[in-house]
């Protein structure tokens, strides 16, 4: 399949939110559990369009339909956290394990490389073998788990919590 990775924009939200609805009924992979509208979810695709720390990239096929999109958000709403974002990825449930998630990451985090951050985190439900591979293969360094703090789909989940510096050449080779 032929992706184009591209910054993300309104008209794209009916197509991010198909993708996370199908993650929030049939996964724990995020702990919303109601799906979401689009109208909705229209500020944060403006707080995320355009240059500076929170970027929303999409990857979209030939026909333009939405194949997966990735974003940094704020990590916290606390001034002193403003140099950390929290990286999250999400790829339509038929195009998993194509590298579409690779292609995001890589375009998203290189938009973000001069921008005023020290690091990236992301939290990622367990177990998610998959999810897990691609963060490491980015840098991401496991520093701890939260073990039952969300309970979905009729059990509680761990969240293992990972982290990266925005530039990995400040911690030698990996």
């Amino acid at each position: 399949m032929t992706i184009t990775v591209r910054p993300g924009q309104e008209t794209d939200l009916d197509g991010i939110v198909e993708i996370y609805n199908h993650y929030v009924v049939t996964s724990p992979v995020t702990f919303e559990v109601e799906p979401v509208h689009p109208k909705d979810r229209q500020a944060w695709v403006t707080e995320h369009t355009g240059k500076g720390k929170h970027r929303l990239f999409v990857a979209v096929d030939r026909s333009g339909m939405v194949q997966g999109w990735a974003t940094t958000s704020p990590f916290r709403p606390r001034a002193a956290y403003a140099t950390t974002v929290e990286a999250s990825v999400y790829c339509h449930h038929d195009s998993r394990g194509q590298g579409i998630g690779s292609q995001l990451y890589e375009v998203l985090f290189r938009s973000i490389a001069n921008e005023d951050l020290e690091r990236i985190v992301a939290g990622i439900t367990l177990p998610n073998t998959a999810s897990v591979r691609l963060h490491t293969r980015f840098g991401f360094r496991p520093v701890g788990v939260f073990t039952r703090v969300g309970r979905k789909l009729g059990r509680f989940w761990d969240v293992g919590w990972f982290e990266r510096p925005l530039d990995l050449n400040s911690i030698g080779p990996l």
